[in-house]
């Protein structure tokens, strides 16, 4: 029964992802055009986990930039690992490793469930299995995750 749970939990997890990282429509100014708000700067940072590993993530949201710069700082210590949904490619700022987290879907958090829990090395040996029982809809959750320091754009 519990195992049960779990697996329900996990799928509930991944639909609130799926629903909190949908893109919002654009809307139509006068002649067609698309009207969409400024974007913010990107700014990239570097994540290591339990493994040592280090991965470079690309934030876009400036609320997300602030958070993982006040972590950096010692200005807060909620919310300090990383979620994310990955993307199977190579990015150029992150190229050591096959896959890179979705600037668009990556938030912060402090408890999570089991079901897209996995360290650094461990996703990229398994990339294959993405997607399915392994880390569902692609959802990335590394417990052990924290943000070290902030790099420069490639």
């Amino acid at each position: 029964m519990r195992r049960v749970f779990t697996k329900a939990a996990g799928l509930a997890a991944v639909c609130v992802m799926a629903f909190a990282t949908a893109q919002p429509s654009q809307a139509s100014a006068p002649g067609g055009q698309s009207v969409r708000a400024a974007a913010d700067v990107p700014a990239y940072f570097v994540m290591t986990d339990v493994t040592r590993e280090q991965f470079v993530i690309k934030l876009t949201k400036s609320d997300d930039i602030k958070h993982a710069r006040d972590l950096i700082s010692g200005e807060t210590t909620e919310r300090p690992h990383v979620l994310t949904r990955i993307v199977k490619r190579e990015a150029e700022y992150n190229p050591r490793w096959s896959f890179h987290a979705n600037p668009d879907s990556t938030q912060f958090f402090d408890d999570m469930i089991e079901v897209c829990d996995s360290t650094i090395p461990y996703t990229e040996d398994h990339l294959d299995e993405a997607g399915g029982a392994f880390l569902p809809g692609l959802v990335w959750c590394g417990w052990t995750t924290r943000i070290v320091r902030e790099v420069s754009a490639p």
